[in-house]
């Protein structure tokens, strides 16, 4: 049998790699020694790690949780054995799961990560953007980042930005139909709106003093953000954007802000993570890079 340590490390590389084979090729090993320690630590812990068959293999819940420990605990073996200039200097390696709004995704998370697999070619990331909030507990996501409030005890959260919410159409639009002079008039006029996953329906706009409304008929519905901005800019009705996304334009004249005495309270953008164990090197990284990143 192979000794306890060398197993954990077999067992982590099958559980981030597609197969036992692709996990013997990054270990410079036989795919039967993968096979092999895994039996093993199957028969030490008495659980089934790994669902087999014949399209290849998939870990188990249990097998997922004993691989968040088995990673940490590698790396902080190989870390004493590190010397000390070398450990300040080692490269971070290894798997980051991370998720956040389909479009701040794209525009501000995607380029911090591209920075930093720069640095750091042996970290990995697995990205899911979704806009619909994502539950990093239950969804075994190392780091997620969200507009809104967060007071969950289960997540260590940092507020990193105030963001506005602007209410906008392009110059054409608004010499078509005029510039609404009210929030009820939304409804009369050509509109794009952003679907929640979770309940079908479009998520509603939100105006100072706590008013908010969903326009009746919004010309276009989208549950891509991307798509619904990209109507927005094709002129195909107003639309209430993140500032990240509607200032640049706005300061070039192809958008121009309506409703501004309306304009709401900014939302905080939180980055945030499981309240769990010690904090690999590599997560507190991309964690601490993503602050930084998103408070500039």
């Amino acid at each position: 049998m192979l000794n306890r340590l060398e197993m954990l490390r077999i067992f982590v590389a099958a559980a981030e790699a597609r197969s036992f084979k692709e996990a013997a090729v990054r270990l410079r090993i036989s795919p039967q020694a993968v096979t092999r320690a895994v039996q093993d630590l199957e028969a030490a812990q008495g659980e089934l790690l790994f669902h087999r068959n014949t399209r290849g293999i998939q870990i188990t819940t249990y097998g997922e949780h004993l691989a968040a420990q088995a990673r940490d605990s590698v790396q902080r073996v190989d870390a004493l054995f590190q010397p000390p200039a070398e450990a300040a200097t080692a490269q971070m390696e290894g798997l980051v799961r991370l998720t956040a709004p389909v479009a701040l995704g794209r525009m501000l998370m995607l380029p911090l990560l591209s920075a930093l697999s720069g640095d750091h070619p042996l970290l990995r990331f697995d990205v899911q953007f979704s806009d619909t909030h994502a539950d990093v507990v239950d969804d075994r996501i190392d780091i997620g980042v969200r507009f809104g409030s967060m007071r969950d005890s289960r997540y260590v959260a940092r507020s990193v930005a105030p963001q506005p919410f602007r209410t906008v159409g392009t110059p054409e639009l608004i010499a078509r139909h005029g510039k609404p002079k009210s929030i009820e008039q939304l409804h009369d006029l050509p509109t794009t709106s952003l679907r929640d996953h979770s309940t079908g329906k479009a998520w509603p706009w939100y105006f100072a003093g706590g008013q908010h409304i969903s326009p009746l008929n919004p010309r276009f519905l989208s549950s891509d953000s991307e798509a619904e901005f990209d109507a927005v800019m094709a002129g195909m009705g107003f639309g209430q954007l993140p500032g990240f996304m509607a200032d640049p334009h706005i300061a070039s004249g192809r958008l121009v802000p309506v409703l501004q005495k309306h304009q709401p309270e900014p939302w905080d953008i939180y980055v945030y993570r499981p309240q769990r164990g010690p904090v690999p090197a590599r997560i507190r990284l991309v964690f601490d890079q993503l602050v930084a990143r998103l408070a500039s």
